[in-house]
């Protein structure tokens, strides 16, 4: 008698600790608050320095990466969207000759080949830079820097092919 009293005094206790470990998680869910994580994590992301593991050393994937990174990556896309129009612009006119060769055999063909092509190449590449921001290309400089560099240069072309249309005596296409 004694053991089914000691095993019914058991069953309960386990049910009351079971009861009471779901009203303890029920107070503080971290998983409903949604909103409050993402606004958070954006502004402190965790990131291990050094890394903790020997193995971590090489290459280690980051799931927030800065602001910052976002508003250059977007830059450089649509830089390179209106560098696309531009050069069918240019090229449509007969002022101008495509000086990259691989580019080159692209806009001779299909134009809209031609634009999904630096669009697809280039937002593989913003990808691979901005998960790659941390690093040092080839030790030097850090892919971050490096994506400014590409901001810049993206800068500059776009200005030279609007001087390349005012020299032209041509009124901007926009």
């Amino acid at each position: 008698m004694t053991s089914r009293n000691e095993a019914e005094a058991w069953g309960e206790r386990a049910e009351r600790e079971r009861n009471e470990e779901r009203d303890r998680r029920a107070e503080r869910d971290r998983r409903r608050r949604v909103w409050w994580s993402v606004f958070y994590g954006s502004f402190n992301p965790r990131r291990r320095r050094p890394p903790r593991r020997i193995g971590d050393a090489s290459y280690h994937s980051v799931d927030w990466h800065a602001s910052h990174l976002l508003a250059v990556a977007i830059f450089i896309l649509l830089l390179s969207m209106a560098d696309a129009g531009l050069t069918l612009f240019l090229l449509g006119d007969g002022g101008a000759v495509e000086a990259n060769p691989v580019m080159a055999l692209l806009v001779g063909g299909d134009a809209m080949l031609f634009a999904a092509l630096k669009m697809a190449m280039t937002g593989v590449s913003v990808i691979l830079m901005v998960s790659l921001a941390r690093y040092r290309f080839m030790r030097v400089v850090r892919v971050e820097i490096a994506l400014y560099g590409i901001l810049i240069a993206y800068v500059c072309l776009i200005g030279y092919e609007l001087s390349m249309i005012h020299a032209h005596g041509h009124s901007f296409p926009f």
